[in-house]
């Protein structure tokens, strides 16, 4: 008998000759790589994901460089390296040039990069969802106390179809934070520059700028790609770039910061990269990308996403509303007590999310997680 029989008699079973089963099989060796899984059912990707052991000795090993061999000008050659590699990597994940993409610190970060730079105007108005996290509301209410314009929300379904004469600018979730709903793909079309959230969106999910259509796509490096906090990723499209005034400046977005006062700006991207980050950061997060590389990109978007709405088809045979969600990676769900019951499953071993202002728990599914995971979530939720 199955250890868990009231749930696994409401799985449907996955048909071995599928592409996705055979997805499932070929990616079970990438769970054995996150220690955290020996004790948690961990779902929380959308927060913070899980850290490699691999990423996490790639930071051990190079703080160990600096303690034993000092910080000499070796070390930040090696940290342009590691910086160059990993601009590579975050390029392959957005479907893009590696002379498009701006390191950064998280995805508010790069976000409050392109919009403070936006050449607005008083009266401009800026065009954003309903269910937009606080790190891309705070760039706007900047362009707003700053620059005099203004911020109109609607539902994110609706978003491409509401322009008016006055938007100059769309900025909204490509993945939904709180419930996973897909931006719409008529998004493409529209005739302003659009600025992606891609928090919930890169390492998740399949992304491809080009396709997308958007301007500008801001993503997290310690979310879905499992590297450290603290980085981060930007895509500009050179037509944004040429428009974007750069009001931080400083030695690593400067093409040649030793001419002091005649120095000038990256003609790339790099311009608008962050002014620190530290090697032992640059290399856990490269460390983690080429883990889930090895695993294979498609793979793992497969593995995540087939997962995720298995997981929405048994809470809703346990009788747990699900919020409507698009084929992604988070899965938000109806709880009486949201915070209550995140601390109660935490107890219990299970690691998810409260949304705040929502009757929501939200679990983040990736391709590092199993069956048992989710079997696990639904025997504590029923608990």
């Amino acid at each position: 008998m199955p250890p868990f029989p009231f749930i696994a008699a409401e799985l449907e079973p996955c048909d071995p000759g599928s592409r996705v089963f055979s997805q499932l099989v070929d990616i079970s060796g990438l769970r054995d790589e996150f220690p955290v899984f020996e004790e948690l059912a961990y779902l929380n990707a959308g927060t913070d994901g899980p850290l490699p052991a691999r990423a996490a000795e790639a930071m051990a090993e190079e703080i160990g460089r600096e303690a034993r061999v000092g910080r000499t000008q070796a070390h930040f050659e090696r940290r342009s390296e590691l910086a160059a590699e990993l601009r590579a990597g975050y390029a392959t994940v957005l479907g893009c040039d590696s002379a498009e993409v701006a390191l950064t610190t998280c995805t508010s970060d790069g976000i409050a990069q392109t919009v403070g730079g936006f050449p607005f105007e008083p009266g401009d108005e800026i065009l954003t969802s309903d269910e937009e996290h606080p790190g891309l509301l705070g760039a706007l209410t900047a362009a707003r106390d700053l620059h005099g314009v203004s911020i109109r929300l609607v539902p994110l379904a609706d978003i491409a179809d509401a322009l008016s004469p006055r938007t100059r600018l769309i900025a909204c979730s490509h993945v939904g934070w709180m419930s996973g709903s897909l931006a719409p793909a008529a998004l493409r079309d529209v005739d302003v520059p659009v600025i992606l959230d891609g928090a919930q969106g890169l390492g998740a999910v399949e992304v491809d700028v080009a396709s997308l259509g958007c301007a500008a796509y801001a993503g997290s490096g310690q979310k879905w790609l499992c590297g450290p906090d603290g980085t981060g990723a930007l895509y500009i499209s050179p037509g944004l770039l040429e428009r974007l005034s750069v009001t931080r400046r400083g030695y690593p977005n400067l093409a040649n910061p030793n001419d002091g006062l005649d120095a000038t700006l990256h003609d790339d991207a790099r311009r608008l990269e962050a002014l620190s980050l530290s090697g032992e950061a640059l290399a856990c997060a490269l460390a983690s990308i080429r883990v889930l590389e090895a695993a294979g990109w498609s793979t793992v978007h497969a593995c995540a996403r087939e997962l995720a709405a298995r997981l929405a088809q048994l809470l809703a045979g346990i009788g747990r509303e699900v919020a409507p969600r698009g084929e992604t990676t988070l899965v938000s769900f109806q709880s009486a007590d949201p915070a209550s019951e995140r601390a109660r499953l935490l107890e219990l071993g299970v690691v998810v999310r409260d949304i705040p202002g929502r009757p929501w728990l939200r679990a983040s599914v990736g391709a590092w997680n199993d069956e048992g995971d989710l079997q696990r979530m639904l025997v504590a939720l029923n608990g």
